[in-house]
């Protein structure tokens, strides 16, 4: 089946309308161009047309592709979640003790993932560096540019 997709209940509902969304929304607006420019007659030459099918098969595909997302998601029980340690769903805060400046990131699932809004991808090199500590280790993450020592200063949900 393939990897599991741990994500919180909130992404799994953005996931659902995002779905919802391009299935009931976004099929009508290119099924409409695409009726707007079968009118305008002679398909082979018709650049209206053909772009409204590229459309079309980009929106399928990512229909297809949300919706494997979805078919993969779980969502973490957020109330059996160890703080004790770093894991998805956790909020971290860490101090990069080069910089001596900290930094608050929460793991969560790729699709959830802002780095704006400090959301690191459990994927992503930092938090695979950060799995597992417990507040006041010390970690070593490898950066493209080098390496990286973090202090876990706190965990939380």
């Amino acid at each position: 089946m393939g990897e599991i997709n741990y994500m919180s209940q909130d992404g799994m509902d953005k996931l659902k309308e995002e779905i919802n969304h391009l299935k009931s929304v976004e099929r009508k607006k290119i099924s409409k161009t695409i009726g707007e420019a079968i009118d305008l007659g002679d398909l082979s030459e018709n650049a209206e047309y053909h772009a409204a099918k590229e459309a079309q098969g980009l929106l399928e595909a990512k229909i297809n592709r949300l919706e494997g997302e979805l078919g993969k998601a779980r969502v973490i029980d957020e109330s059996r979640i160890d703080t004790s340690k770093v894991s998805a769903l956790t909020t971290v805060t860490v101090k990069n003790v080069k910089m001596n400046k900290e930094f608050k990131y929460t793991l969560v699932a790729e699709s959830e993932a802002n780095i704006k809004l400090g959301k690191i991808s459990v994927q992503s090199p930092i938090a695979q560096g950060l799995m597992g500590a417990k507040v006041g280790e010390f970690v070593d993450i490898k950066v493209p540019n080098g390496t990286m020592q973090f202090e876990i200063m706190n965990i939380t949900l």
